[in-house]
Order: C-alpha cells, then sequence, then structure tokens
C-alpha cells in the first residue's frame, strides 16, 4: 500500500516538473514567432465620456465633435474621426 502512494506522488511531481519545463520552452518558441512593437507606441488624447456625435462623411464612423478634426467647405462643417479621412474628402471634392 505504501509503494502505491510512493509511486503515485512520485508521477504526481514528475508529470509537474515535465510541464514546467514544457511551459519555458514553448513559451520561448511562441516569443519567436511574435511580431515586434512598434518602435514608438501611438498615444492618443484621452476622449471625452460625453458630447455631440458628428458622423464622418469618408468612412461613417461617429466621432465626439469637441475631438474631431473640422474642414470647412462652403461655409458648411465636416467632421473627420482621422487626418486620413479628411484628405480623402478633400482630394474627392477637387
Amino acid at each position: 500500500m505504501f509503494r502505491l502512494v510512493f509511486y503515485l506522488f512520485l508521477s504526481v511531481v514528475l508529470i509537474s516538473i515535465v510541464r514546467a519545463i514544457l511551459g519555458v520552452v514553448l513559451k520561448g518558441f511562441s516569443s519567436l514567432f511574435q511580431t515586434a512593437p512598434p518602435a514608438h507606441p501611438v498615444t492618443r488624447a484621452p476622449l471625452p465620456l460625453t458630447g455631440e456625435l458628428k458622423r464622418d462623411p469618408v468612412c461613417g464612423t461617429y466621432t465626439v465633435a469637441s475631438n474631431a478634426i473640422q474642414h470647412s467647405v462652403k461655409g458648411e462643417t465636416f467632421y473627420f474621426c482621422s487626418p486620413r479621412c479628411r484628405d480623402q474628402f478633400v482630394a474627392q471634392q477637387r
């Protein structure tokens, strides 16, 4: 009886050691296949939680008017979520 308990205990210890070793090895392999983070992380201004929403005419995204990029054409103000959408809109107007 004592021998059976000893073998079960030994099995549990060996399985735990093998799992720990495999975990370290597999974590090392997974880090080899991950892409590197960007050199300069993009930081954005904090978004307000409330405010009037305006629809971007290019992509259709709703954005808070106070943080939106504004562009006026013939007295009408358009609101954009990003400089890219504003530039696309200006290019379409030409």
